[in-house]
């Protein structure tokens, strides 16, 4: 492992604001566990940084003497890209800040924000923009890769909320780019992942959302799944703009509202969310619960903080995680029949499979609006293996790549960059379609050397060549 000299620490230390943790340091092994217990790596320097200062000071270090370099913002990708081996750490999970602006309807926010930090500024004054599913989510590797979540067919995605950045790229300079600054530069970051540069400042617009939505869950057994699953299909394009409904399959957890004797079983789970209230959502909601014979449903108004947290407990860090993931433009007969047989299989009690609804806004835009390009994306879906023993292993990952496989044929060929794990670098250009070429060039522009490369790597264009 590399180690500094006394002098090369103090020539670091001397740079940086923030703290600087080695192995053996007091707080090291804490700072570089994520959120999957599967990525188990130990880089020469962490260095927790302060400001933007310190992330210059830090990347302009790596650069020097020559480190492997990763960013870490939430910690939450999948394939553990907040980390490297043997190399410095960009840590920025001390620059957490979210400022709010509720009449202009802009929030700022830095790279090390969560989810839930930005909900609580800005719910405190009913505003909101388009984020994930998972309060514990990093807002940056979220948003750098597209961003969806229970607001997307309503107001769009993450990126398409993003109104600027600021940002320190390959050479240590800080930039502010938006659609007219470093337009190119916008451009790619809306969806091109981690490559451009380290973001510690984002800018979005906000939205009028809440305190109160209407949300809840709607669980059927799955002996009902495949016949509901098909009308849920069919009655897709008359959904209202306003109104988000998932699918997923998984064994029912202890919901006090489902009757004991469900517990552990399969189901089919439709999570439901407007951010509307009335007689009118209510109508829809009742007409997706007759969709089958439901075994329990509980559906109301709730504070949007509470329904962006709710999947928590599902989600908690220290599990073993491996996803596989599939764009579909439409869900055939056959890719039901894919997903209702590898249900009936899933190795752990946590596992599950989610169809991800977009459309409507989400698919508004053109597909080079953006580096994110999968406009045509009406569900996504992740297969989320989830197991604790690293016994297990072979087993879970197995399942999910034989899912993967079966469902191939019937998928859109594309993959949502963020839910992609870190044997799939070769998937990289499906994450991206037609816009990879151009990603390729921007990245030669600005980071020539690759420094970006501890993610979905897009090469510069001319090694992309050789």
């Amino acid at each position: 492992m590399n180690t500094l000299t006394n002098g090369q620490f103090n020539e670091l230390k001397g740079a940086i604001r923030g703290d600087i943790l080695q192995a053996g340091d007091a707080g090291y092994d804490a700072a570089r566990t994520v959120w999957n217990a599967m990525i188990d790596r130990h880089p020469a320097i962490i260095v927790r940084c302060a400001g933007t200062a310190d992330v210059r000071a830090a990347l302009d270090y790596a650069r020097k003497h020559g480190l492997p370099l990763a960013v870490r913002g939430g910690g939450h990708n999948i394939a553990g890209s907040a980390l490297c081996e043997d190399g410095l750490v960009i840590d920025l999970s001390g620059m957490r800040s979210v400022q709010v602006d509720a009449r202009q309807r802009r929030a700022w926010v830095e790279g090390g924000a969560s989810l839930r930090d930005f909900d609580h500024e800005a719910q405190s004054y009913g505003l909101a923009t388009p984020l994930g599913i998972n309060s514990t989510t990093g807002v940056a590797g979220l948003t750098l890769g597209g961003g969806f979540g229970w607001l997307s067919r309503t107001l769009g995605l993450a990126a398409d909320n993003l109104l600027s950045a600021e940002m320190v790229t390959a050479d240590a300079q800080r930039l502010h780019v938006s659609e007219t600054e470093y337009p190119d530069l916008f451009w790619a970051i809306r969806g091109g992942g981690g490559n451009f540069g380290v973001v510690t400042r984002f800018e979005f617009r906000l939205h009028p959302v809440g305190p109160e939505i209407t949300a809840g869950l709607i669980v059927f057994p799955s002996a009902q799944a495949r016949t509901i699953l098909m009308q849920y299909r069919d009655a897709v394009d008359a959904m209202p703009a306003d109104m988000t409904v998932w699918a997923v399959l998984r064994k029912a957890p202890p919901l006090p509202f489902l009757p004991t004797e469900a517990h552990g079983q399969d189901v089919l789970v439709l999570p439901v969310f407007s951010p509307s209230r009335g007689a009118s959502v209510d109508a829809a909601i009742a007409r997706i619960g007759k969709l089958g014979e439901p075994l329990g449903m509980h559906v109301s108004p709730m504070p949007y903080t509470a329904w962006q947290q709710i999947f928590d407990p599902l989600l908690t860090p220290g599990a073993r995680n491996y996803w596989k993931s599939h764009n579909f433009a439409r869900l055939s007969d056959e890719a039901i029949d894919v997903v209702m047989r590898h249900a009936g299989m899933l190795p752990t009690p946590q596992c599950e499979i989610f169809l991800g609804l977009l459309g409507a806004q989400a698919s508004a835009p053109p597909p080079q609006a953006m580096a994110y390009p999968h406009r045509d994306a009406l569900y996504v879906m992740n297969v989320h293996t989830r197991w604790d023993d690293p016994a297990d292993d072979a087993r879970c990952i197995a399942w999910a790549r034989d899912f993967f496989r079966d469902a191939a044929p019937y998928a859109s060929g594309g993959v949502y960059v963020n839910f992609m794990p870190q044997d799939e670098s070769e998937r990289t250009p499906d994450a991206y379609g037609a816009n990879y070429q151009r990603l390729a060039e921007i990245k030669q522009k600005y980071d020539p050397d690759n420094v970006f490369r501890a993610n979905q790597n897009i090469r510069p264009a001319a090694s992309a060549a050789a």
